[in-house]
């Protein structure tokens, strides 16, 4: 069912895919014919609950009959109890909601900046960040990202980025200089191909942020909540930032995010330095609570992690059975990816063909990010699909040699 129309007055700046999805139902999202698709994409990380999970339509339904919006010029008791969640089951003390991850970043940003300068060191506002990461779509973030495509027609690079080789210790220590204010890093590159960063090199990270003086920032959008395995995916390194920006799972669906800190890295944000018009709206919160009643329930991150291990394992006989196709499993929990030899755009389209929803990423790897309700029988399902999809990318493979 195509959506393609000359008449769209939306802005061409998606490559949009052929099919319009109106329902969903857990792990499924479904088009208006009735066309089921099996989600491994989970709208880029975000549904974390899969589609119309019934404790969040609860959750919204009930507060959208209370009220939608007041601003934060008034008390916010759900957001209150969310924040005081979050920092209870994290490293942080302090919390301020966003809309996006782009604002979590941007709050993120401006954090590290005002720490350094609320103690009389203004000169200390650059951020060394690190090559094929993405922190998204702001003038600020894309800077961050330093990926050029994002940057290009868009002017002057906004100031105050320094971006170092991936994994690069000896790049890392020469980029720190009297104007560094923080570091900046992805645990997992989601956009940048699902590379880890590997664990001695974040410990490191730690080290010099302690040595220098400098605030540590983990961008969490894409691999927290749960999406690991952990509830965070620092837990898995044993090293705890100063900053940490979150979205996605976080609202299941809703558009949310937050900047976590501790009491120490969020000191210079004081009142009237920073604000939102609708971030930790009502019925965000009511969204983020009852997510977080699922996500830190007793036994359910066990659950994705037995439901990962399942995943990783049944992916690498794929890519024993598809050696022309897949080079490399990668990631961790049910943040995965295929290092793929063939283009990750024909994979992604022969797996729409083939029934199941997956999202391209750079280094030519397709993410597959399902819902972390998954169970045995769909793990075994969208494993079947992506045999045919694989399958169907060889037989394109043969053709020209077979002509």
């Amino acid at each position: 069912m195509s959506t393609a129309s000359a008449s769209s007055v939306l802005l061409p700046t998606y490559a949009r895919a052929p099919i319009a999805l109106e329902r969903g139902e857990g792990a499924w999202a479904i088009t208006a014919d009735g066309t089921r698709y099996l989600d491994f994409g989970a709208g880029i990380a975000v549904n974390a609950l899969g589609h119309a999970h019934p404790h969040l339509v609860e959750a919204l339904t009930q507060q959208a009959q209370r009220i939608w919006h007041t601003s934060n010029l008034y008390t916010m008791p759900d957001g209150e109890k969310l924040a005081r969640r979050l920092c209870e089951a994290t490293f942080a003390e302090r919390v301020f909601f966003t809309n996006s991850g782009a604002e979590a970043n941007e709050c993120a940003i401006k954090m590290a900046r005002k720490y350094h300068a609320a103690k009389g060191h203004p000169e200390r506002y650059r951020i060394v960040t690190f090559e094929g990461a993405f922190h998204g779509r702001t003038l600020a973030t894309i800077a961050a990202g330093g990926q050029q495509k994002y940057i290009d027609g868009f002017g002057p690079k906004v100031d105050g980025f320094d971006q170092v080789p991936f994994d690069d210790e000896a790049a890392l220590k020469a980029a720190i200089g009297p104007e560094t204010a923080a570091l900046m890093i992805e645990p997992i590159q989601g956009e940048g191909g699902l590379r880890s960063v590997p664990m001695r090199f974040l410990k490191r990270l730690r080290e010099l942020c302690d040595e220098h003086g400098l605030m540590l920032i983990f961008d969490e959008i894409q691999t927290g909540v749960g999406r690991t395995g952990k509830f965070f995916a620092y837990e898995h390194y044993g090293v705890a930032p100063d900053i940490m920006s979150i979205a996605k799972g976080i609202g299941g669906g809703f558009p949310m995010g937050a900047c976590l800190a501790t009491e120490e890295a969020a000191s210079g944000m004081t009142l009237g330095t920073h604000g939102t018009t609708f971030g930790g709206n009502p019925l965000a919160m009511a969204v983020g609570n009852a997510v977080l009643d699922v996500i830190l329930a007793p036994g359910f991150l066990d659950h994705v992690q037995k439901t990962a291990l399942r995943l990783r394992q049944s992916l690498a006989q794929l890519k024993d059975q598809h050696p022309q196709v897949i080079e490399e499993i990668r990631g961790e929990g049910l943040m995965l990816g295929l290092k793929l030899k063939t283009p990750n755009t024909d994979f992604v389209a022969q797996a729409r063909a083939a029934g199941l929803l997956v999202v391209a990423a750079g280094d030519n790897v397709v993410r597959l990010l399902p819902p972390l309700i998954i169970g045995e029988s769909e793990v075994a399902e969208g494993v079947a699909r992506l045999d045919k999809a694989a399958g169907a990318v060889e037989a394109e493979l043969a053709r020209p040699a077979a002509e």
